[in-house]
């Protein structure tokens, strides 16, 4: 049985309160009271002022190994981490989007630009081919 982590936050400031990890093997689902027992942070707070996200097994995964989760937007339930930065991995960074959204999102978007380039270079060989019919019909 594969089991994806739980993640509890604060709900009115979205902080990472605890994190279940995914599990795998012979394993079973726990349930929020077995949660708020074990995890001591979860224990000393009221069960109303926390909110949960249950993900699938491996969902984000390789957002977790190369970051860490920093905090969830309590609105849109958003996950937010942290990733070392490529020229100096000890400054603080700000808390960006999972980059596996972002690079889904970047997908989309190149697909997009791609095809406005492309709308673009058709218009332009049609003016310029005006251009050039109006301008032998003025010499003409």
């Amino acid at each position: 049985m594969q089991i994806g982590r739980k993640i509890y936050y604060d709900n009115r400031t979205g902080e990472v309160l605890a994190d279940t990890a995914q599990r795998s093997g012979s394993v079973r689902e726990t349930t929020q009271e077995e949660d708020f027992a074990t995890y001591l942070r979860l224990a000393e707070r009221a069960p109303e002022s926390v909110g949960m996200i249950q993900l699938e097994y491996d969902q984000y995964k390789q957002d977790f190994d190369e970051g860490v989760l920093e905090r969830i937007d309590p609105d849109t339930k958003e996950l937010f981490f942290n990733y070392a930065g490529p020229i100096d991995p000890e400054a603080p960074q700000e808390p960006r989007k999972p980059l596996s959204v972002e690079v889904e999102e970047l997908r989309q978007e190149n697909i997009l630009l791609k095809a406005q380039n492309s709308a673009i270079s058709e218009r332009t060989e049609f003016i310029e081919d005006v251009i050039a019919e109006m301008a032998i019909q003025v010499y003409q």
